[in-house]
C-alpha cells in the first residue's frame, strides 16, 4: 500500500509540471488507475489531484478534458466529500458543460454531467448545486441542442433529476426554461432510454405549484396521458413515470389542475390500472391514488376498479 502511495503521489506531483507531454502522461494515468482501482481514489483525491484536474477542463486540449473529467467522474465514486470541498469545481464543472457544443469535448461533457449525477446522490448537494443556475441552464441546453449525442443528453437528464430531488430546485429548472424541452423529448425523440429519464425529470418538477402553468403551455397533460394509454405499448418505467408526474400536478396545481387532469385522465384509467396492478410497489401506490383522483367517487360496483381500490384499502 506505501508503495500505490507513493506511486499516485508522485504521479499527482506531475499534474503540476511545467512540460504539457508530463501533464498529459500522468493524466491519462490516473484515469486508468482510479477507473480500475477503487482503493486508489481516496489517496489520489488526499494527494491533492482534484484542484489540477478542476483547472484542466478549462485547458483547450480535449484529450486532456476528457481525462480530467473521466477522473472526475471516478473520484466522485468514494470522494464526495473532497470534490465538493475544493474550491471552483462546479465552476470548472459549469465551463465544461457551457461549452458542450464548442470547445469541450463530447466525452468530457459526459463525464462532467455524470460527476454532477454522482455528486447529487448526497441530498446534502443537492441545494448547492442547484444554487448554480448556470449549471442548470448548460444542462438544458445539453438537452435542447438538435445535435447533442445520446449519452451526453442521458447523462444530462440524469443530472437534472438528481437537482430536481431537491423541492426548492424545481422552480429554478422551470424559471430556466426547462420543461418545454423535456415535453419536446417526449413527443419528438424515439430512443426509450431517453424518454424514460425525460418523464423522470418531469415527474419531478411537476411537484411544485409552478409546474402547471408551464405544463399547460406544452400541453403536457395531454401528453402524459398519451403514454398512458394502452394502445401505445409504453415500458413499464415510463408509464410509472407519467402516472407520478400527474399525481404531482394535482398535489401542487390546485382544484383547476385537478379537474383537467381528471377529465383527460379518464379515458386512459385503464391504463393506470395496469400500472396500479402490475407496477413496482411505489408505482403501484401512486396509480392507486391517481385512480381515486379520476374516479371520485364514481365506481360501479361490479367494475374491475372497485375490487383494485378496494383491496388497496382506500375509500371512494
Amino acid at each position: 500500500m506505501e508503495v500505490k502511495r507513493r506511486t499516485l503521489r508522485s504521479l499527482v506531483t506531475k499534474l503540476g509540471s511545467v512540460s504539457e507531454q508530463t501533464r498529459a502522461e500522468a493524466l491519462a494515468e490516473l484515469r486508468l488507475i482510479s477507473k480500475h482501482d477503487a482503493d486508489s481514489r481516496p489517496i489520489i483525491a488526499e494527494a491533492g489531484a482534484i484542484p489540477y484536474l478542476a483547472e484542466t477542463l478549462y485547458t483547450s486540449s480535449q484529450a486532456a478534458q476528457e481525462n480530467a473529467a473521466a477522473t472526475l467522474l471516478n473520484l466522485s465514486i468514494t470522494s464526495r466529500d473532497s470534490l465538493m470541498s475544493t474550491r471552483g469545481l462546479l465552476d470548472a464543472i459549469s465551463h465544461a458543460l457551457r461549452y458542450h457544443s464548442s470547445s469541450t469535448s463530447p466525452a468530457a461533457v459526459q463525464s462532467a454531467a455524470a460527476t454532477l449525477h454522482s455528486l447529487l446522490v448526497n441530498e446534502s448537494y443537492r441545494p448547492i448545486i442547484g444554487s448554480k443556475r448556470d449549471i442548470i441552464h448548460s444542462l438544458i441546453e445539453i438537452v435542447k441542442t438538435r445535435n447533442s449525442q445520446p449519452r451526453s443528453i442521458k447523462d444530462a437528464l440524469k443530472a437534472l433529476f438528481g437537482i430536481a430531488l431537491y423541492p426548492l430546485n424545481r422552480q429554478q429548472i422551470i424559471n430556466l426554461g426547462g420543461v418545454q424541452p423535456l415535453f419536446s423529448l417526449i413527443v419528438n425523440e424515439g430512443r426509450i432510454g431517453i424518454v424514460e429519464d425525460a418523464t423522470a425529470v418531469i415527474a419531478q418538477i411537476a411537484g411544485c405549484e409552478e409546474s402547471s402553468e408551464e405544463f399547460k403551455k406544452c400541453g403536457g397533460v395531454d401528453v402524459l396521458v398519451d403514454l398512458l394509454d394502452m394502445g401505445t405499448g409504453s415500458p413499464a418505467r415510463l408509464k410509472e413515470n407519467a402516472v407520478a408526474a400527474l399525481l404531482n400536478l394535482v398535489s401542487y396545481g390546485g382544484e383547476k389542475v385537478g379537474k383537467e387532469v381528471r377529465e383527460a385522465g379518464l379515458k386512459v384509467a385503464d391504463g393506470v390500472a395496469d400500472v396500479a396492478q402490475n407496477g413496482s410497489s411505489k408505482g403501484k401506490s401512486k396509480a392507486v391514488a391517481l385512480l381515486k383522483v379520476l374516479l371520485e367517487g364514481n365506481v360501479v360496483r361490479d367494475s374491475p376498479f372497485h375490487s383494485l381500490l378496494n383491496e388497496s384499502n382506500l375509500s371512494f
